[in-house]
């Protein structure tokens, strides 16, 4: 009478493996490196895919610049985080509209009308990129907590979308490789911080608001497109596929 509780117990457990391995490795394939497509190397319209097509560009470039051309003209709070709401809630209703997926679309306006709300609270308009500084902060803060742990964050990306979690750190070239990508995102983290980070306390608006445009998706795609070659190429010398991508 016990072995078919026995035989049901031990079915149910690779089925619940797989099933959280599935949904982490979709949560981590919306990521812009989960963009290439199996053994595909980098090329202009992978990155594009990446970042989001032209209509993720714009959503992530305008709001942005709609604070900057209207604090640069007005000089006032109120108009400028407007602006940036506004152009979200536009973009969210041509995705309804449209009927494509809007659950960034919606993220970015959330984000956006964060900022907006704490700008307006303090009455600083320089507030408005508060928070853009402590995403900055927390990313880097858990990319060197995994590479002190040595889980290197990108080797666990990597993992995952290989299907291999932990396989990779048995490899030495992988395992140097993948914490190589990683110290490179402390990089970009970094020098986000310290070139942002003093003209928010200097209370250097505009010209934040312009270097948050200039490092933000170009020197995030660029950085993405460097991670690709690395894992692309690392994969590839060992004899295995390179990072896959989602094929629903």
């Amino acid at each position: 009478m016990t072995l078919p509780v026995q035989h049901e117990r031990s079915d149910d457990g690779p089925p619940q493996e797989e099933s959280f391995r599935d949904a982490l490795r979709s949560a981590v394939s919306k990521a812009g490196i989960g963009q290439v497509a199996p053994g595909e190397i980098p090329t202009g319209s992978s990155l594009l895919r990446a970042v989001g097509g032209v209509r993720g560009l714009v959503e992530a470039i305008l709001p942005g610049l709609g604070f900057l051309v209207v604090y640069a003209i007005t000089r006032e709070v109120l108009p400028s985080v407007i602006a940036p709401v506004a152009l979200a809630l536009v973009f969210v209703i041509v995705r309804l509209l449209s009927r494509t997926p809007a659950t960034q679309a919606f993220a970015g306006v959330f984000g956006i009308a964060l900022s907006a709300g704490l700008a307006l609270f303090t009455g600083r308009a320089e507030d408005n990129f508060a928070l853009g500084l402590i995403i900055n902060v927390v990313s880097l803060v858990v990319l060197l907590v995994s590479l002190a742990v040595r889980w290197p964050l990108i080797g666990l990306i990597a993992g995952v979308l290989t299907n291999e979690l932990t396989e990779w750190r048995k490899h030495k070239a992988k395992r140097r490789v993948l914490t190589v990508a990683t110290w490179l995102w402390v990089g970009v983290f970094s020098v986000r911080l310290a070139v942002q980070a003093p003209l928010y306390f200097a209370q250097q608006t505009e010209l934040l608001a312009a270097m948050k445009l200039l490092m933000g998706i170009p020197l995030y795609a660029a950085m993405l497109w460097v991670t690709w070659l690395l894992v692309t190429s690392v994969y590839r010398k060992a004899g295995e596929p390179p990072v896959d991508a989602p094929t629903g």
